[in-house]
C-alpha cells in the first residue's frame, strides 16, 4: 500500500513522515506481521532521507506499472489451462483417431500401393498402367455405366419424394404417428424376405404383369430385360424413404416459425414460403440426405446379388459385381485400381455437393 502520496502528506521532512508512520502503525496494530515488518523497514530507510514503495500492491491500490504484471499472470494461467484442456481432448480423441487410421487410412494407402505394382509377389512399380487396363475393360465400363445410371435416377427420386412426404406429414393429419411407423417398417424387414416378395411381384407371370399387363402393352420380363433396374429402384425407394423422411421432418421442425408467419402476413403463397424459406433452411439437411442416399445407392449390391447372382442380366451388372468377381479371381491390382477410381469419383461428387450447399446456404449463417 502506498502511504506516501503527495496529495495525502502535507510535510516532506523525515519528522513529518515519521508521524505519519506512527499513526498508520497504531491504526493497523491488529494487521498481519509482514505488514508491520514492511512498515518498520520503511522507517529504517527514513534515516537516509529515502521513501520506500511496496513491491506488492495491496487491495484497492493501482499497479504502478499499469497492471501489466496482472495481465501477464492471467495470460500465463489461461495458456496453461488451454494446454491442459488440449491434452485432455487429445487423450479422448486418441482411440478414435487410432481406429480410423488403422482400419481406414492405412488400408487406403495400401490399396493405392497395390494399384501401382504389377503383382503382390514381385512388387515392381508399373505406375498408372493398371488404371489404363481397368478403364479399358468392357466389364468395368458396363458396371460403371449401370451404377451411374442407377444413382442418377434413384438418388434424386429418394431425396425429392422423402421431402414431399415430410412436408405432407408436417400438416395436421389424423394417425400421423401410424403413417410414420408405416414408412419406417421397411427398415425392420429382412432383405432376403423382401427379395423373395419382389421376385414374386416382378416375375414374368407375377402380380405386376397380371395387374398391369394390359396397360403396359403386354407382359415384361422385368428381371431379364432392359427394365431390370426398375424393380431395384422401387426397392431402393421403398427401403430409404422412411429414414430420409424422418430427417427432413426434424429439419422442418427447426425452421423459425416467426419468418413463416411474417411471410404469410406479407401475402406470400405456400409455394413461395416453401421455396424461398423452407428449402433454404433445409440446405444442410438436403446435403446430408443426398450423401446418405448416394452411399446407399452404391450399397445396393446385396439386393441385386440376391436377385441375379454373380453375373445377372447386363442392366443389373453393377460396380460391386465387378469388384466381387475381381476379388474372387485374386486380381488385386485391377481391384485396387478400380477401388481408387471409385473413391476419387465419390470425393469429387461429395465435394461438389458441399460447394453447392455452401453457396446456397451461406446467407443463413
Amino acid at each position: 500500500m502506498n502511504i506516501f502520496k503527495k496529495k495525502d502528506t502535507g510535510e516532506t521532512t523525515p519528522e513529518g513522515v515519521g508521524k505519519k508512520l506512527n499513526r498508520f502503525l497504531r491504526k493497523n496494530a491488529a494487521g498481519e506481521k509482514d505488514l508491520v515488518e514492511t512498515i518498520r523497514d520503511r522507517r529504517k530507510g527514513l534515516g537516509n532521507g529515502r521513501i520506500f514503495r511496496s513491491n506488492s500492491p495491496e487491495p484497492g491500490d493501482e499497479n504502478p506499472s499499469g497492471g501489466s504484471d496482472g495481465k501477464r499472470s492471467g495470460s500465463a494461467r489461461s495458456s496453461v489451462k488451454e494446454r491442459r484442456e488440449r491434452r485432455v481432448s487429445w487423450c479422448f480423441m486418441l482411440p478414435s483417431v487410432a481406429g480410423v487410421a488403422l482400419f481406414f487410412l492405412i488400408p487406403f494407402f495400401v490399396v493405392i500401393y497395390y494399384s501401382m505394382i504389377d503383382n503382390p509377389v514381385r512388387h515392381r512399380f508399373v505406375w498408372f498402367s493398371n488404371y489404363v487396363k481397368v478403364f479399358g475393360n468392357s466389364a468395368f465400363r458396363l458396371a460403371s455405366w449401370n451404377t451411374l445410371k442407377f444413382s442418377v435416377v434413384a438418388v434424386p427420386l429418394a431425396v425429392s419424394l422423402s421431402l414431399l412426404l415430410a412436408v405432407v406429414m408436417e400438416q395436421k393429419l389424423p394417425w400421423k404417428s401410424r403413417f410414420r411407423s408405416f414408412f419406417l417398417s421397411p427398415m425392420m424387414v429382412p432383405t432376403a424376405s423382401v427379395i423373395m416378395i419382389w421376385q414374386i411381384l416382378f416375375h414374368y407371370n407375377g402380380l405386376v404383369n397380371s395387374a398391369f399387363g394390359g396397360i403396359l402393352g403386354g407382359k415384361i420380363d422385368w428381371l431379364k430385360s432392359g427394365y431390370a433396374q426398375v424393380p431395384v429402384i422401387l426397392l431402393f425407394l421403398w427401403k430409404n424413404l422412411g429414414y430420409n423422411m424422418i430427417l427432413f421432418m426434424s429439419g422442418l421442425a427447426n425452421i423459425p416459425r416467426d419468418q413463416i408467419e411474417v411471410a404469410k402476413l406479407e401475402g406470400a403463397t405456400d409455394f413461395q414460403i416453401f421455396w424461398l424459406i423452407k428449402i433454404r433452411y433445409l440446405s444442410s439437411t438436403i446435403l446430408f440426405v443426398t450423401i446418405m442416399s448416394l452411399i446407399s445407392s452404391f450399397k445396393v449390391f446385396r439386393e441385386v446379388y440376391l436377385m441375379g447372382g454373380d453375373y445377372p442380366y447386363d442392366a443389373l451388372y453393377m460396380l460391386q459385381h465387378f469388384m466381387n468377381n475381381t476379388f474372387k479371381s485374386l486380381d488385386y491390382q485391377k481391384l485396387s485400381a478400380a477401388a481408387v477410381m471409385m473413391a476419387i469419383f465419390m470425393i469429387l461428387v461429395i465435394g461438389a455437393l458441399f460447394l453447392a450447399e455452401n453457396r446456397f446456404g451461406k446467407d443463413l449463417e
